[in-house]
């Protein structure tokens, strides 16, 4: 049986998205897969290593300014070879952010993580909830309480620490991971079926260039 493997990648400034992130990959490698966590701005050659070669790639970093910070954008420019050559071609992605405001322009920083996705030839898995808490029968506590559908979108206060990030998000965040996990096995599988080939990707002979290698 083919063990899917996937990559979490995400930056964290005050400890929020790292409780998100820690539901992602707990709940992906609770079925099985291999599952491991990346800080953006604390990548080594293995961590790269195991990037390249996952299955999956989910990316995860808090909302600001409208969009995911300075550092995983920094990350984003160093895949800049990868992309070249299409390293990542059909790899799966998925994404999640977090936000003081319950709106927050959370939408915006999911939509970059799927366009950073569609540039690496990635096939992106949307969070594949229902909106909760849209009548009065629902509450804070349902999943996807803010009814995001391209990923996973959390709130935290700006005042609170890591124990107020809501357990309804944690809860979005882990049914991400495991979402992600499932569609990935089937992929990983299929793949194996049809021998592990690349049918698709045209630069995979290519030398990967330095700008992002």
């Amino acid at each position: 049986m083919t063990i899917p493997a996937i990559a979490v990648v995400y930056y964290s400034g005050s400890g929020h998205t790292k409780v998100l992130a820690d539901a992602v990959v707990t709940a992906a490698g609770s079925t099985g897969a291999t599952a491991a966590l990346f800080r953006v701005d604390e990548l080594t050659e293995e961590s790269w290593k195991f990037i390249d070669e996952a299955d999956a790639i989910i990316f995860g970093a808090p909302t600001y300014m409208g969009t995911a910070p300075s550092a995983f954008h920094a990350f984003a420019e160093k895949t800049a070879g990868r992309w070249a050559v299409q390293k990542w071609h059909n790899k799966l992605g998925a994404g999640f952010t977090n936000a003081a405001c319950k709106a927050g322009d959370k939408n915006s920083t999911l939509d970059y993580f799927a366009t950073f996705g569609a540039q690496h030839g990635m096939n992106w898995i949307n969070l594949g909830l229902l909106p909760g808490w849209k009548s009065t029968k629902g509450t804070e506590n349902d999943l996807n309480r803010f009814g995001y559908f391209n990923g996973a979108a959390a709130q935290t206060f700006s005042d609170v620490g890591i124990e107020g990030v809501h357990p309804a998000d944690i809860a979005t965040a882990a049914h991400l991971g495991l979402r992600v996990a499932e569609i990935t096995a089937i992929f990983a599988a299929g793949k194996a079926a049809l021998g592990n080939q690349d049918l698709s990707n045209p630069n995979s002979d290519r030398e990967l260039i330095s700008a992002g290698a």
